[in-house]
C-alpha cells in the first residue's frame, strides 16, 4: 500500500503531516498484521492446574492418579479379642499312659491350659484306654471328670480306671482324650 503525502509551504505544516502519515502507516500495518494473524503472535501454552495429578496408565486400565474405590472391610479384631471354640481338645495334652498290674489300674496324666486371658472355662473331660492290638475300637476303661481352669492357668490331674478282673494277661492298650467340652463360666 502506498501513501502520498502533500508537502506544505511551511516547516510546521510538513512536520505535522509527516507525523500523521507515520502514525497512520503504523496503525495500518498493525491492523493488517493482526487481521492476517502473523503479527505479535504469542505461543499458546496450556498449563494444567496444579491440584490435578498427572494421570498415568496402569495394567488395570485405571489411572493411578485417582484412587480406585476399595470394598474391603477395614475392621480387624484387636489382639485381646478371643474366639470361643467349645471343643477344648486343643487346650489339653496327656502323658504317662500306664497300667499297673499290681493295682489293676490304668493311669494317664492330663494337663489343661486355658488360653483365655479373661475367661474361666469348665472342661468336661473323657479319657479312654483303648485296645491297641488289634485296634478294633474296643475300650478297656473310661474316665470322666469336669475341671474348672481360670484365665491363663494350667490344671494337671491323673485320670484313673481300675479293671474289675482279678487276673489280666498280656495286652496292648493306648490312652486317648476323647472329649474335652469347654464351657464359659
Amino acid at each position: 500500500m502506498k501513501y502520498h503525502a502533500r508537502t506544505g509551504t511551511g516547516a510546521r505544516g510538513g512536520t505535522r503531516k509527516g507525523i500523521r502519515v507515520a502514525v497512520a502507516a503504523g496503525l495500518t500495518l498493525a491492523t493488517v498484521a493482526t487481521v492476517g494473524g502473523c503479527a505479535f503472535a504469542r505461543p499458546r501454552v496450556v498449563v494444567p492446574p496444579s491440584y490435578y495429578p498427572t494421570p498415568t496408565s496402569t495394567s488395570t486400565g485405571y489411572s493411578t492418579a485417582y484412587p480406585t474405590p476399595s470394598y474391603e472391610p477395614t475392621y480387624s479384631p484387636s489382639p485381646t479379642q478371643e474366639t470361643y471354640d467349645p471343643d477344648g481338645r486343643a487346650d489339653v495334652s496327656g502323658s504317662n499312659c500306664d497300667f499297673s498290674n499290681s493295682l489293676r489300674q490304668f493311669t494317664y496324666t492330663v494337663s489343661i491350659t486355658n488360653p483365655s486371658s479373661t475367661d474361666t472355662y469348665s472342661y468336661d473331660m473323657a479319657v479312654n484306654w483303648m485296645k491297641a492290638k488289634p485296634a478294633d475300637g474296643k475300650a478297656y476303661g473310661l474316665h470322666e471328670r469336669s475341671i474348672t481352669v481360670g484365665p491363663g492357668a494350667t490344671e494337671t490331674y491323673t485320670a484313673k480306671y481300675t479293671v474289675n478282673q482279678s487276673s489280666i494277661g498280656q495286652f496292648w492298650y493306648t490312652c486317648q482324650i476323647t472329649r474335652a467340652h469347654k464351657t464359659r463360666m
